[in-house]
């Protein structure tokens, strides 16, 4: 999702739209530009990020990741995160959604979740709930845990991008290990925790690619 966007998505289920003109909502989120506010809004509808009444002139925004109630759970696909060498740039964009069943989780409340496609093979001997990750493979984000244990999966963000790996934080010698679990040798990544780093959450599920 691009940043205007995102501050319009956080922003539009405070505001009262039928009583704020776009120019206001344009000075709000640091837009120069008021015509620019009404194309975000109809890209965050397209996305299904929102539900717009323009008769009413009311705006109602959609949780992503949670359940209306059914057992159905519409999880958004947000880019890509590299299985191999960290080369594949973090993406923010929302290129469809993944419709899983709270069953398939097996989780009886469902979060903010997010699904993240994997390229490359390094994670191929993982095991998340009895399954690997491998290229085209969907993993299923929690990104309410960003503070995680040793040997827990995770989706890692270093300098802008993202990888999936196993954390390990050595104490000791005050230093982050990210290993991969693979067929193939690829030697660990190891980060001091004041670089620019941070887990954007821990990965729960993998969903296979179809065959």
């Amino acid at each position: 999702m691009k940043d205007l966007q995102l501050k319009l998505y956080k922003l539009l289920g405070k505001i009262n739209f039928s009583e704020t003109s776009l120019r206001k909502i344009a000075k709000m989120v640091g837009e120069k530009y008021p015509q620019k506010i009404k194309h975000h809004i109809l890209q965050l509808e397209k996305k299904g990020l929102i539900a717009i009444n323009w008769d009413a002139k009311a705006i109602t925004v959609l949780k992503q990741g949670k359940s209306d109630g059914s057992s159905i759970v519409s999880v958004p696909i947000i880019g890509a995160a590299n299985c191999g060498p960290a080369r594949i740039f973090a993406q923010e964009n929302i290129e469809g959604y993944l419709k899983i069943s709270r069953k398939v989780l097996g989780l009886k409340a469902i979060g903010d979740f997010f699904a993240i496609r994997a390229f490359g093979n390094s994670m191929n001997r993982a095991k998340i709930n009895g399954r690997s990750i491998e290229e085209g493979d969907f993993v299923i984000v929690d990104p309410r845990q960003k503070t995680p244990q040793n040997g827990d999966y995770v989706l890692s963000i270093i300098d802008n991008v993202a990888n999936i790996k196993r954390f390990f934080r050595d104490i000791k010698n005050k230093i982050i290990m990210l290993l991969a679990e693979s067929t193939d040798s690829y030697p660990p990544i190891y980060i001091d925790p004041s670089e620019s780093y941070y887990v954007s959450g821990k990965a729960i599920y993998v969903i296979k690619k179809s065959n």
